[in-house]
């Protein structure tokens, strides 16, 4: 049972991660980022390139960093920035952005998957139970990181300014925001997310090209569940998306775990389309 619990923080201390990322962009830009996973997919072969190049181990946080905001910054520049607010424009253009990246990887590492050895070695032992030190490192590293950003979202003048320009862009360019800037680095922001949560998921999961669709539904149901706009339904959405898929999967099998996350889904669709806890843009 311990383990059962531990590995129900694991699921939804990485899936929040993941859809945090979604929810900047979905939520804040309008954009439907069918991308997203894909970003996910670069920041786990973030260790798979520093290795195959010889670098130190820390190198692979920068690594990973810098490769998914200049991807990010790049597809924002030329694309993404003309579709803010479209949002069945925005799906046709990032989904063929996401086939597009998936190419790209499959060209630089082939199709097959790639393992990485895990950076934190060793178990800690929690009520009898032996558990890996590296995923207990990273769940207190997401729940530090959480704390900071619902902090900073309270106390910044920059998200003061972000919230703004969601509920009126226009009137929020007329006070001298720069809502260009403002937008960009949101997208940026929202991918890098996602390539940090692919990144510390790299030693757990099988590496490969297509390993981004399943974050990207996972993450899409989570907020479907939550509702857009605050980081209560953000992990309201993400508890019930992955508890679910958790329990039912370990109780049964993986197949009836994604055939309850589905179902729960949909009757969140049907009955509560808003999601438990959405705010105005």
């Amino acid at each position: 049972m311990t383990i059962l619990i531990l590995n129900l923080i694991w699921q939804i201390s990485t899936l929040a991660l993941i859809a945090l990322g979604l929810a900047i962009v979905f939520g804040k830009l309008r954009i439907m980022n069918m991308a997203h996973g894909e970003f996910v997919m670069i920041g786990a072969y973030a260790p798979v390139i520093t290795f195959s190049l010889g670098l130190p181990t820390w190198l692979q946080v920068p690594v990973c960093l810098v490769t998914v905001a200049l991807v990010a910054l790049l597809l924002e520049r030329t694309i993404i920035r003309h579709l803010y607010g479209r949002m069945f424009d925005s799906l046709l253009a990032t989904w063929g952005i996401a086939i597009l990246l998936r190419e790209v990887i499959e060209l630089m590492f082939g199709r097959g998957y790639q393992s990485v050895s895990v950076p934190i070695a060793g178990t800690v032992e929690i009520f009898g139970a032996q558990y890996p030190l590296y995923r207990i490192s990273v769940v207190g590293l997401i729940c530090v990181g959480f704390g900071a950003l619902a902090w900073w979202n309270r106390r910044s003048k920059v998200a003061t300014q972000i919230k703004a320009m969601v509920g009126n862009p226009e009137l929020a360019q007329a006070v001298g925001i720069n809502t260009g800037r403002l937008s960009a680095a949101a997208f940026v922001f929202g991918c890098c997310t996602a390539g940090l949560a692919g990144l510390l998921l790299a030693p757990t999961i099988r590496i490969e090209p297509t390993m981004g669709i399943d974050y990207l539904i996972r993450s899409f149901f989570a907020l479907v569940v939550g509702g857009l706009g605050s980081l209560e339904g953000l992990g309201l959405g993400v508890t019930l998306i992955a508890g679910t898929q958790s329990v039912i999967g370990a109780l049964a099998s993986q197949t009836y775990g994604y055939l309850a996350m589905l179902t729960l889904s949909i009757l969140f669709l049907w009955l509560k389309p808003d999601g438990i806890r959405s705010s105005s843009r």
